[in-house]
């Protein structure tokens, strides 16, 4: 019963993480929306950055298993101070702006540097997870599915409203990333 209990939390855990770095993408996603956006390149764009937060957590947890052999019991202080720096980082940055914002999201390299844009946040939680010992498959498919899906929900509501409502979401991701953090610290 215990290990249900604990395998149940961690997918909570899992799955509130994946929500709230999804929002970073959302919140990105409603800004390209709010520009007039084809229904391809949401397609395009949202397949992107879900293959994107598979690749950059499926990293981060690799380095992150590396890097708890090497810190032994101090690795759960470190994980849970990489996520208080990145919630911290996303806060701030939801409201003083970003350079994503002006990427030519039509072309695929434009794709790929908002993609990787939105998932260098999902590397650094893999790393951390990567430190507690995470069911990898469920991670990776966690943060890829609400990713895509988040970065869809973005930009269709993008392209229905005219006023920014982007940055609040960032800055949920954020604080809810902080959150974790210092739960994991103390």
């Amino acid at each position: 019963m215990w290990e249900t209990s604990a395998s149940l939390g961690q997918l909570i855990t899992i799955l509130i993480m994946a929500l709230a770095l999804g929002l970073d993408a959302f919140s990105l996603s409603v800004g390209i929306g709010m520009k007039g956006i084809r229904l391809l390149h949401i397609f395009r764009i949202s397949l992107w950055v879900g293959v994107f937060h598979v690749i950059m957590p499926l990293l981060g947890i690799v380095i992150g298993q590396y890097v708890s052999l090497l810190l032994g019991t101090i690795a759960g202080y470190v994980a849970g101070g990489l996520l208080i720096l990145l919630g911290g980082h996303m806060v701030v940055n939801a409201f003083h702006g970003s350079m994503t914002k002006i990427v030519d999201y039509r072309s695929w390299i434009g794709i790929s540097i908002f993609s990787l844009s939105v998932s260098v946040d999902s590397f650094s939680v893999g790393v951390s997870l990567g430190m507690f010992n995470s069911n990898v498959l469920i991670t990776v498919l966690a943060f890829g599915m609400c990713g895509a899906l988040m970065s869809v929900l973005g930009l269709l509501l993008g392209r229905k409203v005219g006023h920014n409502l982007g940055e609040y979401g960032e800055a949920l991701g954020g604080a809810i990333l902080l959150a974790f953090g210092l739960l994991f610290i103390f």
